[in-house]
C-alpha cells in the first residue's frame, strides 16, 4: 500500500487553476469536467486543525479529471513540473493503460503539466505522451525535456479562463482529423 503524508498540498495551485477553468466552462455550456478522488483510509487526523494527517491509498487511481467537451469524452491527468525536465516516473503505467483505454474507445486523452518555474501550463497530446513513454519503455531516456514540447500546445489564458485548454484541445482534434483524411 502507498502512503500519503505531507505531499498532500502539492498541485494544489494547479488543481485550483483547473477548478476554476472548469467552472468557467461550465457556466458558458463548453464542458462538464469532474475531478476524481483517489480513494483513501486514514490513519492519523490532527484533532486540532481536523486534517488527516497520514493515510494510506486503497487502489490506484487512474486520472485526475474525466468529463465531456461538446459531447467528446474527454480525460487528463494534471501533473507540475519544478524543473525543465519531466521525469516519466511521474507518469504511472497503470494511468498510461486508462489513457489507451480511453483512446480505443473515441475518448480524449492528455496531461497537463504545468511547469512551476516558468509560470506556464503544456497540453500534452495523447500521441506526443506515447511517443516519449515508448521511447523510455525501448531504453532512451526517463525524462523528457522543455524544448522538445511543441510551442503550438502552451495552454493560453483567455477571455477570463486561467487555463484555457479547450484551444489547444480543439488544435489536437483538428490534428487527428487531418490524420485520418491522410490514411
Amino acid at each position: 500500500m502507498a502512503t500519503w503524508n505531507s505531499r498532500g498540498l502539492r498541485g494544489s495551485v494547479l488543481e485550483e487553476l483547473i477548478n476554476y477553468t472548469h467552472k468557467k466552462y461550465m457556466e458558458e455550456g463548453l464542458a462538464l469536467m469532474q475531478k476524481i478522488p483517489t480513494p483513501i483510509t486514514p490513519v492519523n487526523f490532527d484533532k486540532e486543525t481536523r486534517h488527516i494527517t497520514l493515510a494510506y491509498f486503497e487502489k490506484k487511481s487512474t486520472v485526475d479529471y474525466i468529463g465531456a467537451v461538446q459531447g467528446i469524452p474527454v480525460c487528463f491527468d494534471a501533473k507540475e513540473c519544478a524543473a525543465d525536465t519531466f521525469a516519466l516516473q511521474n507518469l504511472h503505467a497503470h494511468q498510461v493503460e486508462f489513457m489507451t483505454a480511453f483512446e480505443k474507445q473515441g475518448g480524449v486523452s492528455f496531461l497537463l503539466i504545468y511547469y512551476t518555474g516558468r509560470h506556464m501550463c503544456y497540453y500534452l497530446r495523447y500521441k506526443e505522451m506515447m511517443r516519449f513513454w515508448k521511447r523510455m519503455e525501448e531504453g532512451g531516456p526517463k525524462s523528457f525535456r522543455f524544448e522538445e514540447l511543441s510551442g503550438a500546445y502552451f495552454v493560453p489564458s483567455s477571455g477570463g479562463t486561467a487555463l484555457h485548454y479547450l484551444k489547444c484541445m480543439d488544435k489536437d482534434l483538428r490534428e487527428r482529423s487531418m490524420e485520418k483524411d491522410q490514411v
